[in-house]
């Protein structure tokens, strides 16, 4: 009796478990069925075949990286729009073959990880044209123009703008330089060929982004002494230094800069790739060197798109920065990481706390060790240029130049490149210091 009724529970506990996974299976079909019915439908019917497209046009309102409400025009690709979830009462078997609206090489490249988003409308953004003649930015839509526009087939522009996770051959050569105050810089060489590539982008596009009117480093026209003018003769300067600013510009930053310039996403995505690395430990397996990333792709000090996509990055920051400078009676400029503010003591003082919130809302932050606030009693600084009272070298600097000078110039030697070099540095940021120095050596 007791085995009876043992065998009785066994069956029952069966049934429920297995109506219990009925009633999951009706919901779940259900749910796909709501999901289905609200999104965006597909019609597959009139595809050609494989490799064959239909998309259709829509215009949606984005945000994020975007100004609020801003419309733009996407192209949703039919063959990637959801598909409706199978009819559980009509049912084949064995079942059919799932028919391909996708090559091979556009699977490859559109589910990779340099294209791979979960952003449904990012990824059918179409190209702004509009919007991208009016920064004055070339016209691409898609990477057959990128492409193009390089000097490239498709096939090499893919070859440099693919993320792998197990690299065989690198494309950057990596190595470590000394830095003045202590540790080291990692610095990306990008070899030969890459190296012309991204020379060819920096000339087409990095330099015709857009950048703010107070970022002195890396722009043509403006220098060292062009940073340092504004500060001369104020009765505080005060400088911060961005922590890490190269490493902060990511992949993600990078893609999402030219998103909002008007690029569509196949577009942005592959020049993203382009233009950053990630940093790579070597691996050795199955008998092969593996280069395998430890980190996520960001702007490497060594690319020659790295400096131009900089100042782009930090446009907005400027432009706030500038803002409350000019509220508070103040100069500021940026060369490169380096932000200097200079006017009155008691205004200057308020950046103390005010500059570091704004770095960090702008998704940056501030080296706190590097932080200096220098007053009219002592030495005021600014990359390496005296401003207390003119712009020029230290006294200090200029000692060891003259004494130079005249050393050379006492052997009977002509003065070597490496001289001419200093004079001609000097010479731009003060024209009598280097006239002066240069007589007194000779004297």
């Amino acid at each position: 009796m007791s085995d009876v009724r043992f065998l009785l529970a066994l069956c029952l506990s069966f049934l429920l478990v297995f109506g219990i996974r009925a009633i999951l299976r009706t919901m779940r079909r259900r749910l796909a069925a709501r999901r289905w019915a609200k999104a965006p439908q597909r019609d597959v019917s009139g595809l050609a075949g494989a490799g064959a497209a239909d998309f259709k046009r829509e215009v949606i309102s984005t945000g994020g990286a975007w100004k609020q409400h801003l419309r733009r025009l996407v192209l949703r690709d039919n063959r990637l729009l959801p598909k409706q979830p199978p009819d559980s009462n009509n049912r084949v078997w064995p079942r059919r073959p799932k028919p391909k609206y996708l090559t091979e090489a556009e699977a490859d490249r559109l589910f990779s990880p340099s294209l791979r988003t979960r952003n449904r409308d990012v990824m059918d953004l179409a190209a702004d044209e509009a919007q991208l003649r009016r920064y004055g930015l070339p016209l691409w839509k898609t990477e057959a123009d990128v492409a193009a526009a390089l000097g490239l087939t498709l096939g090499q522009l893919h070859h440099f703008s693919q993320h792998r996770h197990r690299e065989t051959v690198p494309h950057y050569i990596a190595f470590a330089i000394p830095k003045r105050s202590g540790g080291e810089r990692v610095i990306h060489a990008p070899k030969r060929r890459l190296k012309a590539v991204l020379r060819k982008l920096d000339q087409v596009l990095v330099s015709k982004l857009p950048k703010s009117e107070h970022a002195h480093g890396f722009v043509r026209g403006r220098s060292i002494a062009t940073h340092a003018r504004p500060h001369v003769g104020q009765e505080m300067v005060l400088r911060f230094d961005i922590k890490d600013c190269f490493p902060s510009i990511h992949f993600g930053r990078v893609r999402g800069l030219l998103l909002a310039l008007g690029y569509s996403y196949p577009v942005a995505a592959s020049l993203a790739v382009l233009m950053t690395e990630a940093p790579r430990q070597p691996v050795r397996a199955e008998n092969k060197l593996y280069h395998v990333p430890t980190g996520p792709r960001v702007c490497v000090q060594g690319a020659p798109t790295s400096p131009g996509l900089c100042n782009a990055v930090l446009l907005r920051l400027d432009r706030r920065l500038a803002g409350l400078a000019k509220k508070n009676g103040l100069a500021y400029t940026r060369y490169a990481d380096d932000l200097t503010f200079s006017g009155p003591a008691a205004s200057v003082q308020k950046m103390l706390g005010r500059v570091p919130a704004i770095v960090a809302a702008e998704g940056f932050a501030i080296n706190h060790e590097k932080t200096r606030l220098m007053r009219r009693s002592g030495r005021q600084a600014v990359t390496g240029v005296i401003v207390n009272k003119d712009m020029g070298l230290s006294r200090q600097d200029r000692r060891k130049l003259r004494a130079a000078l005249h050393q050379q110039q006492s052997q009977g030697a002509g003065i070597d490149l490496r001289l001419l070099g200093k004079l001609a540095y000097l010479h731009m940021l003060n024209p009598k210091q280097a006239v002066a120095l240069r007589q007194g050596a000779s004297n």
